[in-house]
């Protein structure tokens, strides 16, 4: 049986129902898009009530966010932005054929989030450790306030939300890295790294509208 040329063989990821590489590829950019409006509307529903609640007791917003450790949610704002930098390296690799620095500067993303993840977690088992827990569960008297399981219903909603989103992104990348090594990627076909890039960018602009908004309440 006759191999497949090298054009065949890079053509191999164009579905039939695309005329070329560049309508797939920017009919899957526009998928992803859309995807991440969405993303943008399921979040706001949580930034208004945010807002709303912040708006009825500015005061208890204030002595809340003092539990809160300012200092590790900006370590973790810090992780976050160098993982944007990291995967748009990944995607620059790819479209340069550089599949060894693709695979690496996926790996420092994944690594990045797995330390954002950490400190969530550190910061979570504290709360819990005191009582400082969702809705009917708080039982914490450290706050002088009725409704403080409010603002910590919200603090746990945002940051837990964005922290599933943050383990689908590591998922994503982790099947990059396989792929990768299988050498499907190159500098005809990236597609699916950059949209996940995309997806990673916005997770990772989400907690730089949550940081100040949890963290930095004065």
């Amino acid at each position: 049986m006759a191999q497949p040329s090298v054009t065949e063989e890079r053509l191999e990821h164009l579905k039939h129902y695309f005329i070329d590489s560049d309508q797939q590829f920017e009919a899957s950019k526009m998928g992803m898009w859309i995807f991440l409006v969405t993303e943008i509307l399921f979040f706001g529903g949580l930034f208004l009530a945010y807002i709303v609640y912040r708006t009825w007791y500015p005061e208890l917003y204030l002595l809340a966010s003092e539990e809160l450790h300012t200092f590790w949610g900006a370590v973790n704002t810090v992780v976050l932005i160098g993982s944007s930098l990291t995967v748009a390296m990944a995607i620059r690799s790819a479209q340069l054929n550089q599949i060894k620095g693709l695979i690496i500067n996926l790996w420092i993303t994944i690594g990045l989030a797995c330390v954002f993840m950490v400190i969530k977690y550190f910061e979570y088992s504290e709360k819990f450790a005191k009582g400082i827990l969702p809705g009917a569960h708080y039982s914490y008297e450290g706050i002088a306030h009725e409704k403080a399981n409010i603002f910590f219903s919200i603090y746990y909603m945002m940051t837990g939300l964005h922290g599933i989103h943050v383990l689908i992104g590591i998922g994503l990348m982790v099947w990059l890295v396989f792929k990768a090594k299988k050498k499907v990627f190159h500098s005809g076909y990236y597609t699916p790294v950059e949209i996940t890039g995309l997806y990673w960018h916005l997770v990772d602009i989400i907690w730089i509208f949550l940081f100040p908004l949890l963290y930095l309440i004065d």
